[in-house]
């Protein structure tokens, strides 16, 4: 698929934040030698607990700020890692405050303005985390609108949460292009009606197949 056939009648490119423009593992990563050789596990178990925590927690029908999961997960990776020193804990949260963006992410998103489109951000990270991501990346120039899921106290893949870019944003459903590294997440934006972009950075296997995307890139600047 060319970049012209996607992009073609969409008014607005809406991007997850948290593994899709920002490097969810950079916060590890700058503390490895601390850690240990056990560091990329301990990332992943962080990750997947803070995932799995929004997951069960919406089913119930509850809410916490995206933020206070991250703080939760954390404990949950130190608890099972007792070799990891526990004083890096304020470290790392501090780390995640300030994600690496991917290289690509700023010419990107110049590029889908330059192409006419309005650029957003759309994430399960609470206000404050955003605005600090944001601004630690230098991307607030280059982005139109920064959404978070607070207004509605559910998670994606609630089809609520992703309702909240067309209440915003005053975007048709078929004018929104949403990118996306999470392959859940590709599944509810799609679910709901949304064009998506599975930005498949590590190559995994497709978990639902039903659900398909519009397309599938291993980065961002492949097509956009």
């Amino acid at each position: 698929m060319t970049r012209t056939d996607l992009l073609a009648g969409k008014t607005h490119a809406v991007f997850d934040a948290y593994g899709t423009l920002f490097d969810v593992h950079s916060a590890v990563a700058r503390h490895a030698e601390a850690i240990g050789p056990k560091a990329q596990a301990f990332s992943e178990m962080w990750r997947g607990k803070q995932l799995e925590y929004s997951w069960v927690i919406g089913l119930m029908g509850r809410y916490q700020p995206f933020w206070t999961l991250t703080e939760r997960a954390l404990d949950f990776a130190l608890a099972k890692h007792p070799d990891v020193d526990p004083t890096l804990r304020e470290k790392l949260l501090d780390a995640y405050r300030d994600l690496d963006a991917y290289a690509e992410v700023p010419g990107v998103l110049v590029r889908l303005r330059d192409a006419g489109l309005k650029t957003a951000v759309f994430s399960n990270g609470d206000a404050a985390m955003l605005a600090r991501a944001v601004a630690s990346a230098e991307l607030g120039e280059r982005l139109d609108a920064v959404l978070s899921v607070d207004p509605v106290r559910t998670f994606k893949t609630a089809p609520a949460a992703y309702r909240l870019v067309l209440d915003r944003l005053g975007a048709a459903r078929d004018g929104v292009l949403f990118f996306s590294s999470n392959r859940w997440d590709i599944a509810g934006a799609t679910a709901f009606g949304f064009d998506s972009v599975w930005v498949n950075r590590t190559e995994q296997p497709d978990e639902y197949p039903d659900l398909p995307p519009r397309t599938v890139v291993t980065a961002l600047d492949t097509l956009a």
